[in-house]
């Protein structure tokens, strides 16, 4: 099981959504913790670093696997016309 590690910008997505957005993408992260490539899961090109996506509706939460501290980290959170 992966350690979770969220950016500034992702935990303050997560305190102003609603309950129930935020219940589900808590457990979708959640979720990650335990396999952090699920088969839904894109890699965003483009980028210097390995990050990757998951949908969770109109949302996407954007993240990169650390290995070597076993540490999962949430770059972004955010509305899919805002996300990229």
């Amino acid at each position: 099981m992966f350690a979770l590690d969220f950016s500034t910008h992702a935990e303050k997505f997560l305190k102003k959504s609603e309950k129930e957005l935020a219940k589900r993408l808590v457990e979708r992260i959640e979720k990650l913790a335990i396999d952090p490539f699920p088969k839904d899961v894109k890699r965003i090109v483009n980028r210097k670093e390995k990050v990757f996506r998951v949908r969770v509706g109109d949302y996407r939460i954007q993240y990169f696997v650390n290995y070597e501290k076993n540490l999962i980290s949430i770059t972004d959170i955010d509305e899919r016309s805002k996300a990229y």
